[in-house]
């Protein structure tokens, strides 16, 4: 950490720095005000050509007005960095969003602007030009502190920013908040680097990584508007419960508008109402499935046996089924999509009449070619050696046909392989389908072979590691002419198919060579918290480096072994115990015990939320299915009966990597509540 020299008087000298720091707090925010009210007072009326460019123009304009907001317990500013050419145009203050003033010089610069770079990366050894840095401390958006930074002095000592460790710790009640004063050198590299390049981030718990995420993605947008904006961007995390955890961070960042998704809702061709075998999943999940599918789509391709006779007027033109299939192999060999080779095929049959009217001496034009493709000869050809492909009927086929099935995975698939991901009843029809949610990527791959999927500009892609491969292919699919920004933790993969190396999820997105930055240091997670939860890393990461935290305070941490009877009532109280902290409190527990824990808490009168429900001052508790705990966190965990997490997933190694999850889901304090023995890694 850098130098500083604390300055946090609650002084009310009128002349003070604190009193003048306010004074410009209070300034801005009127200007921004000011921004707001120029944006609303925008008349369009006389300045667009149609009523199309008048709406876009008039959503723009919506945009920019809540883009605008000035949230009243969101600091307008935190820091402030005073260049080594001391001047007024030298001192900047760094904010959440631009503000201006009447003359449209700079009240408050961007966080993402390169001026403001140095506030996160400048240091004693490396100043990068700034004499000073100021960090501001608030109470409720109040300006209550600040605190400096000498970088040229030779004369001050290294020591800890008080409010940056202040800050990290603070409390939190509701949804994740940005972290936009707190951003790390080594996070900061990544949240800047280029659009050219996909990112991937291995994280430890508490490192930041989704922080680091999304606010790379306000960066970008904010580097490469015009160039997003027609692209677009998207964010994708595991669940609805995990994104409405973080869907304010964006907006506070003044990015509005940004698509959240899961990967269920990109490939929601089909309604899942059923459930795979974790090794029937684990198969269809597998990267050959792509080509079983390819085959799939293709089996209906035939070669030609009769010529094409196309009359026109007065003169008949014969295309010979040789030349046809010639033409037909020549699609496929191209290995072009499906549709595309679909709706090209009429015109390549059409081109080969339009060479024969040439040569017999005729000048037909581009016009006479469209009506030559659309005649009902050339259609009724195409249709027969090139069939319609519907994807979901063909990937009904394949799960449903075992001949079909053994046809197309032939060489790929092993026969047992096979008769696991057959359905045992098979569907009369898509209506009564039993889709898995592995079956919908298949639908969804079987889709993109036959008609392109659209590419954003910029893909997130948070707790990527318990996606399959098929599932990465059909992300990928998603960014295939943009990047990414891939986000995970090997040891926190709790699928069948977890991922084994970000090498190899990298090549199944599609973006193999992709930078790998992997971050160690926590901020959130207290020492002997992680420290407790680093003793399973062997058993279910050997290769990952054990992650540390810089937390000063070792943090709330307990380990309570209670009789089998009195589990119930421990856990009640232990709950009880982190009420009394100011903060968020999360009781996680396996799948099972849920129902009986909410029984219990309802008799002690104790409300509790669920996953995805917003925390309040008023609602603090939240019951925690460990399944749902992942890319979640609460200020005080308690966690019950860890033995009964890991006895709830099919395997140790997930069990024990669901029970890692669980464990650093804590940012101030942990207290472990169990009956049964626990794992034997933890009790060492």
């Amino acid at each position: 950490m850098p130098s500083h020299t604390p300055t946090s008087t609650s002084t009310d000298d009128p002349a003070g720095p604190l009193a003048r720091e306010r004074a410009h707090l209070s300034e801005s925010r009127a200007a921004l005000r000011v921004m707001r009210e120029d944006a609303e007072a925008l008349d369009i009326r006389d300045v667009t050509a149609g009523w199309v460019a008048a709406e876009v123009l008039q959503h723009q304009i919506e945009l920019r007005i809540k883009a605008l907001a000035d949230l009243s317990h969101t600091p307008l500013f935190f820091g402030r960095l005073d260049y080594v050419l001391h001047d007024a145009g030298n001192r900047f203050y760094i904010g959440r969003r631009h503000v201006h003033d009447a003359e449209g010089d700079p009240m408050v610069v961007d966080w993402r602007a390169p001026v403001s770079q140095p506030f996160y990366r400048a240091s004693r050894t490396d100043p990068q030009d700034v004499a000073l840095r100021r960090r501001f401390g608030y109470t409720a958006g109040e300006l209550t502190a600040y605190e400096d930074e000498h970088l040229t002095d030779p004369a001050e000592a290294d020591t800890t920013s008080a409010l940056l460790q202040a800050e990290i710790e603070r409390p939190r009640v509701g949804p994740m908040r940005d972290i936009v004063a707190t951003i790390q050198p080594e996070q900061d590299e990544i949240v800047r680097a280029g659009i050219g390049g996909t990112v991937c981030v291995q994280g430890a718990p508490g490192t930041g990584k989704t922080a680091v995420g999304l606010h790379r993605v306000a960066y970008l947008l904010f580097a490469h508007r015009e160039r997003l904006a027609r692209t677009g961007t998207l964010v994708i995390g595991p669940n609805a419960s995990f994104l409405n955890y973080i869907e304010q961070v964006l907006p506070a960042l003044g990015e509005i508008g940004i698509k959240q998704a899961t990967v269920d809702d990109l490939v929601a061709h089909v309604p899942v109402r059923g459930t795979d075998t974790a090794t029937a999943g684990r198969i269809k999940g597998d990267a050959r499935m792509a080509e079983v599918l390819r085959r799939a789509v293709r089996s209906g391709i035939g070669m030609p046996t009769e010529p094409v006779v196309v009359v026109r007027g007065s003169r008949r033109w014969r295309i010979p089924a040789y030349e046809l299939e010639e033409l037909v192999r020549e699609m496929m060999d191209r290995d072009i999509r499906y549709g595309a080779a679909r709706e090209a095929l009429p015109q390549r049959i059409a081109h080969a009449v339009l060479v024969r009217m040439e040569q017999s001496g005729e000048a037909p034009d581009d016009r006479v070619q469209d009506a030559v493709a659309r005649n009902a000869a050339v259609k009724a050809a195409v249709k027969a050696v090139w069939p319609p492909v519907d994807p979901a009927k063909t990937v009904l086929r394949l799960l449903s046909d075992a001949d079909f099935l053994a046809e197309c995975a032939d060489g790929i698939l092993t026969e047992e392989e096979q008769k696991e991901i057959l359905w045992v009843k098979p569907a009369r029809g898509l209506a009564s389908a039993r889709w898995s949610a592995a079956d919908a990527v298949l639908v969804d791959e079987a889709t993109d072979l036959v008609q392109r999927t659209h590419s954003l500009g910029h893909v997130v892609l948070d707790e990527a590691q318990d996606l399959s491969p098929m599932q990465y292919r059909a992300v990928g699919r998603r960014c295939s002419t943009g990047s990414a920004t891939v986000l995970g933790d090997i040891a926190q993969g709790t699928t069948p198919w977890a991922t084994a190396t970000w090498e190899e999820a990298l090549a199944h997105l599609g973006k193999p060579g992709a930078a790998v930055e992997e971050l160690t240091r926590g901020f959130r997670v207290p020492r002997s918290v992680i420290a407790y939860a680093s003793r399973l890393l062997p058993a279910i990461a050997p290769g990952l480096i054990e992650a540390t935290s810089v937390r000063d305070s070792p943090g709330d941490f307990s380990v309570r072994a209670v009789p089998v009877d009195g589990l119930d009532a421990a856990v009640l109280d232990a709950c009880r115990d982190a009420l009394r902290h100011e903060g968020s409190v999360g009781l996680i527990a396996a799948d099972a015990r849920i129902p009986a824990l909410a029984e219990a808490l309802a008799a002690e009168g104790l409300a509790c939320l669920t996953p995805g429900e917003e925390t309040s001052a008023e609602a603090r508790l939240t019951l925690v299915p460990a399944t749902l705990a992942k890319g979640l966190e609460y200020d005080y965990v308690v966690l019950d009966e860890p033995a009964a997490v890991v006895d709830g997933e099919p395997d140790e190694r997930t069990g024990l990597r669901r029970l890692y999850v669980a464990l650093t889901r804590a940012v101030s304090g942990l207290a472990v509540v169990h009956a049964a023995p626990l794992p034997e890694q933890l009790a060492g």
